[in-house]
Parts: C-alpha cells; structure tokens; sequence
C-alpha cells in the first residue's frame, strides 16, 4: 500500500509541478529534473529497485515511438546534412571526449566503461528543448533538425552503449569483429522494423474497439523493442522503423473515433514514463550519495561537473565549425557559380542568379547570417533527458564505477535542462531566427484542395441534404484566409447550439427526465459534433 500511495504522490506533485512550469513560462522537463534531485535529497524518501534490462525497454520504446511517429521522413530528407552530422559525429565526438575527461580523472576507469559513460551522455534530448521552442515559434527547419537529431542519435549512442557494455562484460574489445556485427545489427534493425511496421498495422486496424485497440498498440510497441532485443538486433532502431512505417500506413485504416483518443492515451503515457524516469533515477542518487566516502563526497560531484562542462563545450564547438565549414563552402560554390555566369553575358548572369537562389531555397541552403544564429540556437539546444537516465540505470549490477556514472549522468541531465533549458527563451529573443512559416502555407493549401474535393465528390445532386452539405463545405473554403485560426460562421454558429443542447441534456437528467446512461450516449454525440465545430489553429 506504500508504494501505491507513493505512485500517486509522485503522479499529483508531477501534475502539479507540470501545471506551474506552463503557468510561469519554464519547461515542464526542467522542474521534473529539479523535482527528481530535490527527492534524492530527502533523508526518508521511498526507494523502488527497478530492473536494469526493463529500464530501457519500460521507458524507452514508448517515448521512442511516439516522436518517430509524429518524425517527417520528407524534412529530415530535405536537412540531412545538418542532421547526420549532429547523429554521427557530434555523438562520437561527444563519446570519445567524455571518456577521455573521464580517464584523465578517474585512471582506474577501463577504456571500455568510460566509452559507455560517453554514449549515456552524448544523446540530447529534444523533449526540453521542443518545450522551450514551441511556446516561442521558432522556425520550423530548427524543430525538424532538432527532433530529428535527438530521434536517430539515441540509436547511435546506444549501440555503441551496447557495444561498450558488452565489451566491459566479455573482457576486451575487438574491432575487426564488432564492425562487422555492428553493421548487420543495423540493416537487421530496418529490416525488422519495417517487416513488423507493415505487418502489425493490418492487424491493429482489424480491432475496432478503442480500448481493445489502444492495449494492443503498447503490447505491439514492447513486443517489438523485445523481439529485437532476443533477435540481438537494436530494439532502437528497429522501434524507429517500425513507427516510422506505422505512420505512413495507419491513417487511412484508423477511424477518428479511435484515433482520438489514441492520441490522448500517448500523450498521456509518455508524460507519466517522463515523470517517473526523473523521479524514479532521483531515487536510486540516494542511497548513492549515502555511501559515498569522505574522499568520494569530495570528489564525485567535481568529476560530474566536469563531465558536464565536456559535453557543453563539445557540443558548442562541433556545431559551431560544422557552420564554418558550410559557410565557406557556401562560398566557394557562390563563387564559383557566379564566374561561371559572368561568362554568358549581363542576361544570362541574371537567370543564373535568380537560379541559383531558386536552387538554394529548394535543398534548404540560407544566408550566413541567418544560418549562423541557427547554429548557435541548436548548439545551446543539447539538453539531456530520459533516454540518458534510462541508459545510465540500465547498467547492469557490478558494472565498474556503476555508481559514479549514475551520479555524471543525472549531473549532466539536470545541468544541461537548468543551464541550457532556462536561457534558451532568452537566447531566441535575441537572436530572433526568420521563418517563411512552412506548415502555414501547406496547412493552407491543402485544407483547400480537401475541402474542393469535398465538394466536388457531392457534385450536383439536387437533394436538400446535399445542397446543406455543399453550402457547408463552400463556407469553409470561403473563410480558408491567410492567417492562423481558421474557423467559420457555420462553426460559431454550430457551437452556440451545441452549448444550448448541452445545457438543455444537463437539465433533462438534473430533474429526472433521462438517466445517466441516455445522458452519456447523448453527451458523446455532442462531443463528437462539437469537435468538428472547433475553431482550427496552426501552431
């Protein structure tokens, strides 16, 4: 009864911590991180032992699945550079000068244990970042390179985590026989992922019900991260294919009255897994800190630090000569264009010119000034999360220094969402990034084309019924204007009766009239049409 009656401390002080961090303007990730070490603090907090090999796959493949879903294979195709160089090198980077601050400092750490505190800290994580980011408008290209990054980096650092592991476990480390695993792990992953993707959205679109059907999307998501796992393949990897498959597959076999409160269920649960990571780990610091020596008290919190200031600096530093690199390469390619243009003469020069900037526009390209205020917003954009607490608690029991890397992982969590999260607000203020506002423009033209194809499925049928529907559809194409809220006349209207209907049901079950049972088969129907009367806005 204990441990339930703390669930649900736990879960109302996340509610109510989460409602004043939106209510004073501060990501709900960063009070959480606060929250989690304040508990470690306690002197009679509860303690929870959780398994190291279900952390992971607990936490993890939700969390995961979730942002692959919402994830646009079209964007990040369209900012792959900038994307692939944050997931591949910013995290080797990132894991090679972590272990090696680490080994500086601590001499009896193995090369291989140190590797594996590098991968824990290397992912960043946009949940804190996108926090910040969404409530101020920032240019959409920043959010597609930032979910991006933190979307496919997690399978980066966390198989070369699997792979340090395994290495500290085994006693050595072999690369001539880990490249080529490492590789067949990868292309089994897809494989599996997108085999699985294809397969399981047949089979989830058969049930009909939405409880029945919701039940089924978690046990599918952790049968998959699980049959990875005993296949030995990247339950990470395979986990992003398979939503990533999902996505583009069950919006034309899902209905919307399972679709909706499918939505509301995830989002639901992964703010409960993202609570009670943060919460949970501070947990575990306790006992940690408990019996720490004299020598380690002193030292421990120092090397966290330190591993802290590595993974900023890194991250800052990596990023910043990537744009200088673009940057003369954009240059040189400029350059080299417009030599090529002044020798076809002043006509020639100028298509060639306004080609170029055509060019540019398409593959993503900006200019220097405003691909460098990029630059250092995502630089600042390397907050740490939950993939990094679960990865650091997975370790399995008597992994060398277990305790240690506990300890830098929350350090560098914490410290990153602190330092990082609260002055990012500040940080896009000042740089103020420009957008052309991309999903505006698409949200608009193909709210049109819908609505035209709408009407021009009801063609001219002479029926009362269809000429209401064709009026409908015709006053809501009329009002598509150029702005963010869309909403028309019909729509106010509509939700001006349906209050008065739900006043009316109200009273017809105060005073007796119907029971509760007529009174909640009424009330879905009214929800449902006051949800088509709802004003839209882009956001």
């Amino acid at each position: 009864m204990i441990f339930f009656e703390s669930i649900l401390a736990i879960m109302l002080g996340a509610v109510m911590l989460s409602a004043g961090a939106r209510r004073i303007g501060v990501p709900y990730p960063v009070v959480l991180a606060v929250a989690g070490t304040a508990l470690a603090l306690v002197p009679n907090a509860p303690e929870f032992a959780l398994d190291p090999e279900l952390v992971l796959a607990l936490f993890v493949a939700p969390i995961l699945l979730d942002a692959a879903f919402d994830t646009s294979p079209r964007d990040l195709r369209r900012n792959w550079l900038s994307v692939g160089s944050l997931v591949v090198v910013a995290v080797g980077v990132t894991t090679v000068a972590v272990a090696a601050v680490a080994r500086w400092l601590v001499p009896d750490l193995p090369w291989a244990a140190a590797v594996a505190l590098g991968a824990i800290v290397a992912p960043p994580d946009a949940v804190a970042a996108t926090a910040v980011l969404r409530r101020l408008r920032p240019p959409h290209r920043l959010l597609v390179i930032l979910e991006g990054e933190s979307l496919l980096n997690d399978a980066t650092a966390l198989l070369i985590y699997r792979v340090a592991v395994g290495a500290v476990v085994a006693g050595g480390f072999s690369p001539a026989s880990a490249l080529p695993t490492f590789g067949l792990v990868v292309i089994g992953s897809i494989g599996l992922g997108a085999i699985l993707g294809w397969t399981l959205v047949r089979f989830l679109s058969v049930f009909k019900d939405p409880s029945s059907s919701i039940i089924l999307q978690f046990i599918t998501t952790f049968g998959v991260w699980i049959l990875a796992e005993r296949l030995h393949l990247s339950g990470i990897i395979t986990i992003v294919v398979y939503a990533m498959v999902i996505a583009r597959t069950a919006p034309a076999r899902t209905s919307a009255r399972l679709r909706i409160p499918s939505y509301a269920v995830w989002e639901t649960t992964v703010f409960v897994l993202q609570t009670l990571a943060f919460v949970l780990i501070g947990l575990q610091l306790r006992p940690i800190l408990a019996n720490l020596s004299s020598h380690e008290i002193g030292a421990f919190p120092v090397i966290a630090l330190a591993i802290l200031a590595t993974v900023i600096i890194v991250r800052l530093s990596w990023v910043m000569t990537y744009q200088a690199i673009a940057k003369v390469t954009r240059w040189a390619t400029a350059g080299a264009k417009t030599e090529s243009a002044k020798t076809q003469g002043a006509k020639t020069q100028g298509a060639k010119t306004q080609s170029v900037k055509t060019d540019g526009a398409k593959d993503g390209t900006r200019p220097a000034s405003t691909a460098g205020s990029d630059g250092l917003i995502i630089a600042w954009c390397g907050m740490r999360g939950i993939v990094t607490l679960a990865a650091a608690y997975a370790l399995p029991a008597g992994f060398p220094h277990r305790d240690l890397i506990l300890l830098c992982a929350f350090t560098v969590v914490v410290g990153t969402l602190l330092i990082q999260g609260l002055t990012l607000p500040l940080l896009l203020r000042r740089l103020s990034p420009r957008d052309d506002r991309p999903v505006e423009r698409e949200f608009r033209m193909a709210r049109k084309l819908a609505l035209k194809a709408a009407i021009a499925t009801i063609g001219d049928a002479p029926s009362e019924a269809a000429l209401a529907v064709r009026r409908e559809y015709d006053d809501m194409l009329a009002q598509t204007r150029d702005s963010d809220e869309f909403d028309t006349t019909q729509n106010q209207l509509r939700r001006d009766a349906l209050a008065a209907a739900r006043d009316k049901a109200l009273a017809l079950r105060r005073d007796g009239t119907i029971g509760d049972d007529a009174f909640h088969r009424l009330e879905e129907e009214l929800d449902w049409l006051e949800l088509g009367a709802a004003a839209r806005t882009v956001e």
